[in-house]
């Protein structure tokens, strides 16, 4: 096996099920590893880690990416993304990350967690309402989508009215996120793509004409006050932005975490009696089964290397974020579920300039949400058959029934 083939085998769904042993086979080519004329895979940690901070490297961002798909501009999922934070290097992405980043404050998401709270509450008396005569309750969208769509529309101002759509858009457009994706099959991205960027173009008017604290206005209040600042076009893809990576990363880290739960009894024992914290417990998940898998970045300098290897100008490296969190030169016996590690900063969320703005509100609406569910529910088992998502980047359940009585 090398490089190329571990390319190939990342589209497999086989693999996509469970890439883990695949990325073992990967380290053992290597921490960094050709795929090909310009093309690399990092598989370990520091190469990883390195990669994400070196200002050297960059995302493959929406100038870039026509530059490898003459097709790009014709498609409004692709168009969306390369105007947002996501996909925009120096000088675009640290302004428009600034503005975000000022309006999407810890204060902010502090004076969420009594909100969270209450919800949690009230979608688990939901799930023991729909549970209560025995039959299964899909965890997924009774709680692991709803808690955070919730939360994070409640942020971006967005009426509740409103939401349940979102789930169905957000699988569609995500598919646009996907590596190694054919263009033909952008179809349903491209439509959720124009679908969201109409609902926040309308959403944002409504905004200027009655202002609330929310971060659709004042994100909205930018870019009508200095367009240099924040155009139009890039506050519609960054509330889209917003909107998708604030509940598709916390649904699938909830979903994650509860398999793990079902597969280890004796750590959800743990964390009902206080031998297992919740921080602990929801960084060793993010470790374990990281709900971001991969990541790619693009060589922008002349002299970059990585773990000694040479990368020349205009490379591209795909990040295996899932296999660095495993691999054993950083972190012992990575194999094993461990909730009482120390030090184990694992990569689920990026570093360096792409570091997720909203890691610390997924990490507390973990910290919330599942020791509750356990409290609440002490004979909670699974209720049949899970299915994953064909997803490689975006790591998580399409269902995952549970019983509740």
């Amino acid at each position: 096996m090398d490089g190329a083939a571990i390319v190939e085998r990342l589209m497999t769904t086989e693999v996509r099920r469970d890439p883990y042993p695949l990325y073992a086979r990967a380290r053992e080519l290597g921490p960094v590893v050709p795929a090909g004329e310009g093309m690399y895979v990092v598989t370990g940690y520091a190469a990883v880690n390195k990669v994400l901070r070196t200002p050297g490297f960059g995302v493959v961002s929406g100038d870039t990416m026509a530059d490898f798909e003459p097709e790009y501009a014709r498609h409004d999922s692709l168009v969306l993304f390369g105007r947002s934070i996501l996909q925009r290097n120096a000088p675009d992405q640290p302004r428009v990350r600034s503005l975000i980043a000022s309006v999407f404050t810890a204060r902010r998401v502090a004076e969420l967690r009594p909100a969270v709270e209450g919800a949690v509450a009230r979608l688990l008396d939901e799930m023991a309402e729909q549970g209560a005569d025995g039959s299964a309750v899909d965890f997924m969208d009774a709680f692991a989508f709803r808690l955070p769509v919730g939360v994070v529309c409640e942020l971006l101002g967005v009426p509740e009215r409103d939401r349940y759509r979102f789930r169905r858009l957000a699988s569609d457009l995500t598919v646009a996120l996907e590596m190694f994706q054919p263009l033909d099959g952008l179809a349903v991205a491209d439509k959720a793509a124009v679908e969201l960027s109409r609902y926040f173009l309308e959403l944002a008017g409504e905004r200027a004409a009655d202002p609330r604290d929310d971060l659709v206005t004042d994100l909205a209040r930018i870019a009508a006050e200095d367009e240099a600042r924040l155009s139009v076009e890039e506050l519609l893809a960054n509330l889209v932005l917003l909107l998708i990576a604030g509940f598709e990363t916390t649904t699938n880290l909830l979903g994650n975490g509860l398999a793990v739960l079902f597969r280890h009894p004796g750590i959800a024992d743990g964390l009902r009696g206080g031998a297992v914290t919740p921080a602990g417990f929801t960084d060793e998940v993010l470790r374990f089964d990281a709900p971001i898998q991969a990541t790619s970045r693009i060589a922008l300098a002349e002299g970059l290397a990585v773990e000694g290897l040479p990368i020349p100008p205009g490379a591209v490296l795909t990040l295996l974020i899932g296999s660095a969190n495993h691999d054993p030169a950083r972190y012992e016996r990575p194999e094993v579920f461990d909730p009482t590690r120390t030090d184990s900063q694992p990569l689920s969320f990026g570093g360096g300039p792409h570091f997720c703005l909203g890691s610390q509100l997924a990490r507390m609406e973990a910290e919330v949400a599942l020791p509750a569910l356990l409290d609440r529910f002490p004979r909670l088992a699974p209720g049949g058959p899970a299915t994953r998502r064909d997803r490689l980047v975006l790591r998580g359940f399409e269902t995952l029934p549970v019983t509740v009585r």
